[in-house]
């Protein structure tokens, strides 16, 4: 029997009789972070990390749910499970199963480099990696983020000087706050939709330094909109809510900005380079700290990936799940939106 199973439902502990990051309903759920592809409502009891409590319940409504520091051990039925940093979002963990000597680490998704709010990405050692595979090919390099937030800003201030609104997107929970956190303030008011800006109060009442934002309303007057950023859900940019603005330049915040075309289908006036996932290096240079004698890979290009480690001598696979290719990061937040509030 496999410390972990690959079933229908999700990634199976059978020692623990627990789920993790069940798609299905479950007794007991071990969950990753709070994006919907990882965090269904209905369980009936859900553990995750500390940091991410908040988020779920904000998220799930009424549940029965246990937070557990980073690095604190606890036991279920003699399975060790332990909570990591995985540096994707605000309380996004890799969880480490470990029984009878053997060690398997599930790292939901996650992203290495430092973006200053969602903690410091940690590769753990272990026998059995699983491994995200989001953006799992070579054209997929990042740039540093201070990079792409003078790229940002800039933008901004041109906008700015010329009587123009800056529509920043990203997703409700995790890239908007990452896009929150690198904007200087210096150039102008920051204003939110609605459920960006309720996600982000509950991520400021966990202690994460967010700059100051505005709430807009139906009140909120035109004229103090013109040359001010607004970050917004993806979804908002094509509904009614846009009404509001007058002259606007629009621009979505994505790894997928690195393919040709991709602005255009998202019918974007710019795109900048900027993911919460691993890019091809941090792919790379995870699995080979973590030590690991067997991948397997989930999400995105996952048969392209698993084909590049087992030419480099590694035993790998594939599991496959209920949100497979670009599906990883477009549906980040892509329940519906919280309704604004007048």
């Amino acid at each position: 029997m496999a410390l972990i199973e690959f079933q229908k439902g999700g990634l199976y502990v059978p020692e623990a009789d627990v789920y993790i990051d069940p798609w299905r309903r479950v007794k007991k759920a071990l969950i990753t972070h709070g994006h919907s592809d990882h965090a269904r409502w209905g369980h009936h009891r859900y553990v995750c990390a500390d940091s991410s409590k908040a988020i779920l319940q904000h998220r799930l409504g009424d549940i029965n749910i246990r937070g557990v520091p980073f690095g604190e051990s606890f036991l279920v039925n003699g399975v060790q499970f332990t909570f990591y940093p995985a540096g994707h979002i605000v309380g996004s963990a890799q969880i480490k199963v470990e029984y009878q000597d053997e060690i398997w680490v599930v790292s939901g998704d996650y992203k290495t480099e430092d973006d200053g709010i969602s903690g410091a990405f940690e590769p753990v050692p272990c026998d059995v990696f699983i491994t995200e595979s989001t953006f799992g090919l070579p054209i997929y390099t990042w740039l540093d983020q201070s990079i792409i937030f003078d790229e940002i800003n800039q933008w901004w201030a041109t906008n700015r000087d010329a009587g123009v609104t800056s529509i920043l997107t990203g997703y409700t929970l995790g890239k908007a706050q990452r896009l929150l956190s690198g904007l200087d303030t210096s150039i102008g008011p920051i204003y939110t939709h609605g459920a960006i800006e309720n996600m982000t109060k509950v991520i400021r009442s966990s202690g994460v330094p967010l700059p100051d934002t505005i709430r807009i309303t139906p009140e909120t007057p035109k004229k103090d909109l013109v040359g001010a950023m607004v970050v917004a859900p993806p979804s908002a940019t094509g509904s009614p809510w846009m009404k509001r603005f007058k002259t606007v330049s629009i621009a979505t915040a994505s790894g997928w900005m690195q393919l040709r075309g991709a602005r255009r289908r998202r019918s974007v006036d710019r795109g900048f380079v900027l993911s919460d996932h691993a890019d091809w290096h941090g792919l790379n240079q995870t699995i080979e700290a973590t030590g690991a004698s067997k991948i397997y890979a989930t999400h995105g290009y996952t048969d392209v990936f698993r084909r590049w480690l087992e030419s480099k001598g590694l035993e790998a696979g594939v599991v496959k799940t209920r949100f497979e290719g670009e599906l990883a990061e477009i549906n980040e937040g892509s329940e519906p939106e919280e309704e604004e509030q007048p």
